[in-house]
């Protein structure tokens, strides 16, 4: 997290100086960049409070992902999101968040930027919450009474956790 601070801090400082030295843009105020400041990593660092059920996830993907992604995560039009488990290593891999993702982590942090298409970041994160763990319930990997939360999302063990390479370069942790 030091990292991306200190980036931040880097950003602000370099903006001031361009509006100042060519008369132009206004700094960006802290709260703004609070307000974007909304990644989460592997770890869960950045998750944020609140919990999601399958059940209410099923309900919010029905009216807010089914149309792109098809009832069950079937795909089409847009991207299959279940199934494919075991197909990594065939001629026709089928990537999908229960075959391919290795984190449930990554899968909240892309829904919460990211979806429904036609109006990202409009869910709670409760919303979100809710929304991943029926789609982990969809490919197998949490139970129907499933509940997601800050603690309960870093902990699901992916289908293709080690299926990744780590990064090697000094600076990555």
């Amino acid at each position: 997290m030091f990292t991306r601070s200190l980036l931040v801090v880097v950003l602000v400082a370099g903006a001031a100086a361009h509006a100042e030295k060519l008369g132009i843009g206004t700094p960006a105020a802290p709260e703004i960049l609070r307000a974007w400041d909304i990644d989460v990593s592997p770890d869960g660092a950045g998750l944020p409070p609140g919990h999601g059920s399958v059940v209410s996830g099923a309900r919010i993907y029905a009216e807010r992902c089914a149309v792109c992604h098809g009832p069950n995560g079937e795909g089409q039009p847009q991207d299959r999101l279940s199934g494919g488990q075991g197909t990594l290593l065939s001629e026709h891999p089928i990537k999908t968040i229960g075959s391919f993702w290795p984190y449930a982590t990554t899968l909240f942090d892309y829904v919460r930027r990211a979806m429904p298409f036609n109006a990202p970041q409009s869910l709670s994160d409760d919303e979100v919450y809710a929304v991943v763990a029926y789609l982990l319930y969809l490919n197998a990997i949490l139970p129907a009474d499933g509940v997601m939360d800050s603690v309960s999302l870093p902990a699901v063990r992916m289908p293709n956790r080690d299926g990744f390479v780590p990064d090697p370069r000094p600076d990555v942790h």
